[in-house]
């Protein structure tokens, strides 16, 4: 029997491009023969998976791609887009494929449960990942402006990624109404999430001038702000560009 329960289901064209990107950024694809990706937890209608699979073959043109829901009417009503390289079935946390995907990506799945529940639905997937794969657990708002995730290796947690649109942006801020399961609950003082943020806004208020130049430029000195505290950021200016900030777990890791 699939592992997990039936969600909302609320999705929309375009609401994961920013997930989408960032997938497409990572090695896991790189160098792989036809590695699998899975869509767990796709919604009522299929458009984020199909959108995943167009994305991820623009860097990994034999990439195959798996839409797991729970709902066997999504399943059923999904069929149709499928293709030689899009399929989808019934399954969940479990993942219910004869080869280990390199990439599982759960958008807005975990949201919907309980705190408690977080590690064991971590575990059961990460478990089942190939050599060296990734489970992304993530959450964003309706129309994919605002996103953060988190990845999860076998081992557990390594990476939390915050991806904002920059235009129009208030604040970094933002992020904590759409924070993972394992994070949302965390943004409190005294826990190391709320630091981030907190230690985010500062730097942003503080690049307030560089507004003349764009949000961009704005959002880049910000990040810079929190490298030169201390904070471990990853990546590099063409992430920081894109309104992406990526810290290690620990840096957020719950007290």
């Amino acid at each position: 029997m699939p592992v997990g329960r039936i969600t909302r289901g609320t999705t929309g064209t375009n609401r994961l491009r920013r997930n989408d990107r960032y997938l497409a950024s990572l090695p896991q694809l790189r160098g792989a023969t036809a590695p699998l990706v899975v869509d767990l937890g796709y919604g009522a209608r299929p458009w984020t998976t199909l959108e995943l699979a167009e994305r991820l073959r623009r860097v990994s043109p034999d990439v195959r791609v798996l839409g797991l829901e729970i709902d066997p009417e999504r399943v059923a009503a999904a069929a149709p887009h499928a293709s030689a390289s899009v399929t989808f079935a019934q399954g969940g946390f479990e993942i219910p494929s004869p080869s280990r995907p390199v990439l599982v990506r759960a958008m807005n799945v975990l949201r919907q449960y309980d705190e408690a529940e977080v590690p064991a639905a971590w575990a059961r997937t990460a478990a089942r990942l190939a050599p060296g794969g990734l489970l992304v657990d993530g959450t964003c708002d309706e129309i994919g402006r605002i996103c953060s995730w988190i990845d999860v290796a076998e081992e557990g947690p390594v990476r939390f990624t915050i991806s904002l649109r920059l235009a129009g942006l208030e604040s970094p801020g933002v992020v904590a109404e759409r924070l993972p399961k394992a994070l949302i609950h965390r943004n409190v003082p005294g826990e190391p999430v709320h630091d981030l943020l907190a230690a985010f806004d500062d730097g942003w208020r503080r690049a307030a001038p560089l507004s003349v130049y764009g949000p961009v430029q704005r959002f880049v000195a910000a990040v810079e702000a929190l490298r030169d505290r201390g904070v471990p950021v990853q990546g590099g200016r063409s992430r920081w560009r894109l309104g992406e900030l990526t810290v290690p777990w620990k840096v957020v890791a719950p007290r």
